[in-house]
């Protein structure tokens, strides 16, 4: 095709047709786990489960993704696609579990297997898509997969809305209908695993069996982690609590936190839209850097805002600032990779980012019990700024090659 012509039809036109299909497949578990994630920050604090607790499972699920090293080299060496096919299969049973109980040692056990099967998804998918594109189109294909991913969890956010309405049909109390939702959307969720069979039938891998990790770009990769994992750590002081903190701070419901959430995850759908662009206009890192540095600013604000209305509209902006660079920072360290890494180097990202932000979440829960509803914001502010400025001093001259 005339590139002329293609760049007429937009970015995502360079696409892969199965690639586009693969990224649609996910957005069934992405539906699930956007409720889940408003059940667990918004609607366990209304059945009186502490902020502390809430804080211990997201901390759990997320500091389990430590599994995602092994696996991450496990699928460089092996192929990625039955790992995938694994991961997202596990998700619909600790989805059903939360839904039918209360007793903490069960809800702890829920979250160490949805960390399992989020390793196992975190440490394929990047690489999987990497594998299939090129310079030309990787920031589109992954600014695709950002969008209907945000698209699907923000869907999930919204469920809570229709509560209302389905109390006032069914004569219903909230506790039941929160709970058989739940157990719908994990059900839901299976329709992944059985879409990514059919699209990956035949679908073919050049695994590297003999080299455990590659030297070459390692140093390089564990700098970019690192700096990253700066984001994780201040990040997990508030941003994983937001439902909690409006809680707590405003005493709004999972009716307002859960559109609220529905309403971000939109705008950073449509704002991902544009990450293509910007990285082609400005190139990739600066784009990285000033989307970021700007998303930090309302952050910060947020600490000081003293009505729930003007807390939701600055913490939109906030969130589609920062996440418009999330496909554009994928896309550049797969790019930096060689093939055969892509794995290990996606997994070893996830987790030097998800590791701070579970243990930094699991104190941000403990700090908001104690009614300090601004100091998660100072920390997670301080983290950002140190974090942005390490990034452009450091990779300011280093550019995908691949």
């Amino acid at each position: 095709m005339n590139p002329e012509v293609q760049e007429k039809r937009g970015f995502f036109s360079k696409i892969p047709r199965k690639l586009k299909w693969l990224i649609v497949a996910l957005v069934f578990n992405n539906v699930a786990i956007g409720y889940l994630l408003v059940y667990l920050t918004a609607f366990f604090p209304e059945l009186n489960i502490s902020a502390g607790i809430v804080g211990l499972l997201l901390g759990l699920e997320g500091a389990m993704v430590l599994l995602s090293i092994p696996l991450g080299i496990l699928s460089d060496r092996k192929g990625r696609k039955k790992l995938l096919l694994i991961g997202t299969s596990l998700v619909p049973l600790p989805i059903i579990m939360i839904a039918l109980t209360v007793n903490v040692t069960l809800l702890v056990v829920a979250a160490i297997i949805l960390g399992i099967a989020e390793s196992a998804a975190l440490s394929t998918w990047n690489a999987i898509i990497a594998d299939q594109t090129s310079l030309e189109n990787r920031d589109a294909s992954f600014s695709l997969s950002f969008i209907l991913g945000n698209g699907g969890v923000a869907f999930g956010f919204l469920l809570p809305t229709f509560i209302p309405t389905i109390q006032a049909l069914t004569g219903l109390g909230s506790i039941p209908i929160h709970e058989d939702l739940l157990v719908i959307v994990g059900l839901i969720s299976a329709i992944t695993p059985v879409w990514l069979l059919r699209i990956l039938r035949g679908y073919k891998e050049t695994p590297n069996p003999t080299k455990l990790i590659r030297g070459k770009n390692f140093p390089t990769l564990l700098k970019f982690s690192g700096i990253n994992s700066l984001i994780g750590l201040g990040a997990g002081f508030i941003i994983p609590l937001i439902p909690t903190w409006l809680f707590l701070k405003f005493g709004t419901p999972d009716t307002f936190s859960g559109p609220l959430l529905s309403l971000s995850n939109l705008t950073i759908a449509l704002a991902a839209i544009t990450s293509p662009r910007l990285s082609s206009r400005f190139g990739l890192l600066k784009a990285i850097v000033v989307t970021q540095g700007f998303s930090t600013v309302f952050m910060l604000s947020l600490a000081f805002v003293p009505d729930v209305r003007l807390a939701g509209g600055l913490y939109i902006i906030r969130a589609a600032l920062m996440n418009v660079s999330v496909p554009l920072q994928d896309s550049y360290l797969m790019g930096i990779m060689s093939q055969d890494e892509r794995g290990l180097a996606s997994a070893i990202n996830t987790v030097v980012w998800r590791i701070p932000n579970s243990i930094t979440t699991v104190v941000g829960g403990l700090i908001l019990a104690t009614g300090r509803f601004d100091i998660p914001f100072y920390l997670a502010t301080v983290f950002y700024v140190i974090s942005i400025s390490l990034f452009y001093t450091q990779f300011r001259n280093i550019r995908p090659q691949s």
